[in-house]
């Protein structure tokens, strides 16, 4: 009796479990069920295919969010970038019917297979946050979201600095995979990657241009196939600091020196004024030596132009030295030779549309050399009046006796010529400095002639410099 009792109570008792069962199942939340549905029996150490000849495509993108820093001098990149992969995984689909039609939902990536996909310029570890999930949807569509700080190598030109655009690479490639089992491609067209400057943040030194994108397949000693992914970063300096802070002061500079040739060239004013120009170059070098990117690659152009100006400094110098020395202490100096009268007072000055004073220097001479003959001649003649009037006067003063009164005449006549003799002597000290002055004055108007014609060279090379950078700065923008 009691193994019949038994047996009628057990089936009765088994629809209750079953409905026990279902209903705990029915009140558990769809994303716990889902969740334990995919990853109850998923392998993330596989390839996620059924058929192992089937490739897996991965799409990516990228945006730009900001430059963190370039070094010149370590040849090295900082970007912030936002990072997209999409990819298919065939064991991670679901009926959305069966769960409450959940269409989407996000898994912990470390629970799942992740594509080998690194950037080969990776020089060290950013900062980057950690996301630890990925979104999949009910196709088995993963898409894997994370921002990167990302530092990887890049070449860097600073020839043109400040003026310099940048252009560097972000090489995206499996490590290991083939490119029969992973292939990369694009997840939006070419031209909404290049122009996209959404998130970017411009307030910085750096002006993202675009960002150019690029497929290609490489491959290594002849073996299997890789396929990469090549985003060009293309940033351009902003150089409105640099300009103002380093090639408007050297301008400026510059522009003094040249007004400095206008002070006179018998001035020792103007030597002081160039070596306190020199100076304060100099010092201005030594500020803005920081501020210059150093490369073991090569030196920046404004390096050189920084060179060459100091170089036309000390040019304008030793130029100005050379004035002062040739217009001081003539008394030291003979005359100017005839060669260089030719050469200067006569041909440069009609060739730097200069006045002759050639002629005012001519008559000058003449005056005073037709003064001092009528000189000489009417103090001969008053000497041979005062010394020797009468010949028989001559012949009682050279062996005769003389009477008291002839005697007084000819002691007179002594005593005039002692007179005669000593303005005869100021008169040579006259003449001489006289002379010294011409000697002063035809150096003087040598030295003229040779600072204008040196001031002129000068600008010459100085604009030429100019126009030279100017070619260069504007053949590069161009290019």
């Amino acid at each position: 009796c009691r193994v019949a009792l038994d047996k009628l109570l057990l089936p009765s008792s088994r629809p209750g479990t079953r409905q026990r069962g279902q209903t705990a199942e029915s009140t558990e939340p769809a994303l716990r069920r889902l969740s334990r549905y995919l990853l109850a029996h998923y392998q993330k150490g596989t390839r996620p295919v059924r058929d192992w000849r089937t490739t897996t495509n991965v799409t990516i993108d990228l945006m730009v969010y900001a430059i963190l820093g370039v070094d010149e001098k370590n040849q090295v990149l900082t970007t912030y970038i936002w990072y997209r992969q999409h990819w298919t995984d065939e064991f991670l689909r679901w009926d959305p019917v069966r769960f409450d039609n959940l269409t989407q939902i996000s898994l912990p990536m470390e629970n799942i297979w992740v594509p080998d996909i690194l950037i080969n310029e990776f020089v060290d570890v950013g900062k980057s946050p950690h996301v630890p999930y990925v979104y999949v949807d009910h196709h088995g569509e993963v898409q894997n979201l994370k921002p990167i700080q990302v530092m990887t190598a890049c070449s860097l030109d600073i020839y043109n600095f400040p003026f310099d655009v940048q252009n560097c690479s972000l090489t995206f490639t499996s490590w290991l995979h083939h490119i029969r089992d992973v292939n990369l491609s694009l997840w939006r067209q070419p031209e909404l990657v290049k122009f996209d400057r959404s998130i970017f943040m411009n307030q910085g030194e750096w002006e993202l241009l675009y960002v150019l994108s690029h497929f290609q397949e490489f491959s290594v000693k002849s073996s299997d196939s890789y396929a990469e992914m090549k985003f060009y970063v293309v940033i351009r300096r902003r150089p409105l600091f640099y300009t103002v802070s380093l090639l408007l002061p050297s301008i400026f500079l510059m522009v003094m020196d040249i007004v400095g040739f206008y002070l006179p060239p018998n001035s020792g004013e103007r030597v002081s004024f160039k070596i306190t120009l020199l100076l304060g170059y100099s010092v201005f070098l030594i500020i803005v030596s920081d501020t210059l990117p150093a490369t073991a690659v090569g030196t920046p152009l404004i390096g050189t132009y920084f060179v060459v100006c100091m170089a036309l400094l000390v040019v304008s110098l030793t130029e100005t030295i050379l004035i002062v020395r040739l217009v001081h202490k003539q008394d030291l100096q003979p005359h100017v030779p005839g060669w260089v009268k030719r050469l200067l007072l006569e041909r440069a000055t009609v060739l730097l549309c200069i006045r002759d004073r050639k002629k005012f220097t001519q008559s000058r001479t003449q005056s005073s050399d037709i003064s001092r003959q009528v000189e000489n001649s009417d103090s001969t003649a008053k000497l041979n009046h005062y010394s020797c009037k009468d010949p028989r006067e001559c012949e009682v003063v050279g062996g005769t006796r003389p009477t008291p009164a002839f005697a007084a005449q000819v002691e007179g006549s002594l005593l005039l010529h002692g007179v005669l003799r000593e303005v005869t002597a100021i008169r040579q000290v006259l003449e001489e400095r006289e002379q010294f002055r011409d000697v002063a004055h035809e150096w003087l108007q040598v030295g003229y002639v040779l600072d204008v014609l040196l001031f002129r060279a000068y600008l010459v090379a100085v604009l030429a410099y100019s126009v030279t950078l100017g070619t260069l700065w504007s053949v590069w923008r161009d290019a």
